[in-house]
């Protein structure tokens, strides 16, 4: 995704999660990513200390883990912010 099309994607994020919830608010991350050990643990520290719940599942070939995570986050724009952090990570892809 580019920088205007992310931009943009981010905003009208803000405005959704702005418009239909009360902050704080417990919120549902969904991640694909390759079943590799490094990346499944990173995602997991982007989530230390905010008490999440995390459950990863193996897809049936081994190949991806799904990453669900249960969170109480205090704005949209922190939400926004996580988001961004496993991005950086190459790739996940983000539900």
């Amino acid at each position: 995704m580019d920088a205007n099309n992310s931009d943009a994607f981010y905003k009208k994020l803000k405005d959704q999660l702005a418009d239909t919830s009360v902050w704080p608010a417990k919120y549902m991350y969904k991640f694909i990513v390759p079943s590799l050990p490094e990346k499944v643990d990173k995602i997991s520290k982007i989530f230390d200390g905010l008490g999440a719940i995390i459950e990863n599942k193996v897809s049936s070939k081994g190949t991806y883990t799904s990453i669900s995570i249960r969170v109480t986050m205090s704005s949209p724009e922190a939400v926004i912010d996580k988001y961004k952090e496993v991005g950086e990570i190459e790739g996940v892809i983000s539900l």
